[in-house]
């Protein structure tokens, strides 16, 4: 798997007048190829949240712990949020759509669509839109003003049927979120299944939404989450969405306020990163520090996360 960059996209981070932007200090965008397929990891910013959602059957003193070992506040954290283009067969994958303007004081991240920009993506060249699941920060970026107007009408969305169904009357008795995020994701699912509906591609167990780019219905953070599994060539990469949090590879088996099915979620967690540390494929995931690109390998009863060299 080599690092590569699309003819009209640059690792650069520059406004169009090309000089630096006052907001754009860092690099928010990541290239690279997985056999003949082109991927772009782009950063939709940061999600502050309470440390304790992390982990939510943890032993508080372990939790702050963990914290200080990895040089983490102990009350509130940065999340990062990550979505991925890929590009194959002519087609424009867009793997989630990032934070958007929920009705949430967040405004550290919604970026995905004027990264998408810098990045020379025009929103009419996506094809495909993969959900892995439909909290607000996966979907949001497609329900800002004046997205939808600029996406082509025959744009495809796929994601798992269970997952749509499970948002027409959401549960939310096994989470632990923040106060006032549970009315906001309500929110935001109600208002994406209402405004695409009429461009929904629902699958039941998995799809193949392009040569080599298939996606894989696995329950646990949501009934209907799902990742993105990317094959070309002898070369591999996995796209986990909330299945892997960074203290997942620690603590494998701890509970994310976020998660619907706690028990469900550890289970198919520790599924796939044996998998991974079996295949040594890359994983990239939501919540994992920029790029995120990495590898899992075991540690004993857990894992250890082993970040990609960036490739120049």
């Amino acid at each position: 798997m080599k690092n590569t960059m699309y003819a009209d996209m640059s690792l650069d981070n520059t406004s169009h007048n090309g000089r630096p932007g006052p907001d754009e200090l860092v690099p928010s965008r990541y290239t690279l190829r997985v056999g003949e397929i082109d991927v772009m990891v782009i950063s939709d910013g940061v999600l502050p949240i309470p440390a304790p959602v992390l982990a939510t059957n943890a032993d508080p003193t372990v939790r702050a712990a963990w914290l200080d070992d990895m040089f983490l506040p102990p009350d509130v954290l940065d999340w990062p949020l990550n979505v991925v283009v890929v590009r194959t067969g002519g087609r424009t994958i867009l793997v989630d759509a990032g934070m958007g303007n929920p009705d949430l004081d967040l405004p550290r991240s919604g970026r995905v669509a004027q990264r998408l920009e810098a990045a020379g993506i025009d929103l009419t060249s996506v094809t495909d839109v993969v959900l892995t699941h439909m909290h607000m920060d996966h979907v949001g970026g497609l329900l800002v003003d004046g997205v939808r107007d600029r996406l082509r009408p025959d744009l495809r969305v796929h994601l798992a049927a269970a997952e749509a169904k499970f948002w027409e009357s959401p549960d939310f008795s096994r989470v632990s979120m923040p106060p006032g995020f549970p009315d906001a994701l309500r929110s935001a699912a109600k208002r994406f299944l209402n405004e695409y509906h009429s461009q929904l591609r629902p699958f039941e167990t998995e799809y193949e939404v392009a040569p080599g780019v298939m996606v894989r219905r696995t329950g646990g953070h949501t009934p209907g989450h799902s990742v993105v599994r990317l094959a070309s060539g002898s070369d591999r990469l996995t796209f986990a969405g909330d299945l892997v949090f960074a203290v997942g590879f620690d603590h494998p088996n701890w509970h994310n306020g976020f998660e619907h099915d706690p028990e469900e979620a550890a289970r198919v967690r520790v599924s796939l990163m044996r998998e991974l540390a079996a295949t040594r494929e890359p994983l990239v995931a939501s919540h994992l520090s920029f790029p995120c690109v990495c590898h899992v390998a075991v540690a004993g009863d857990a894992f250890r996360w082993v970040p990609a060299v960036w490739d120049y």
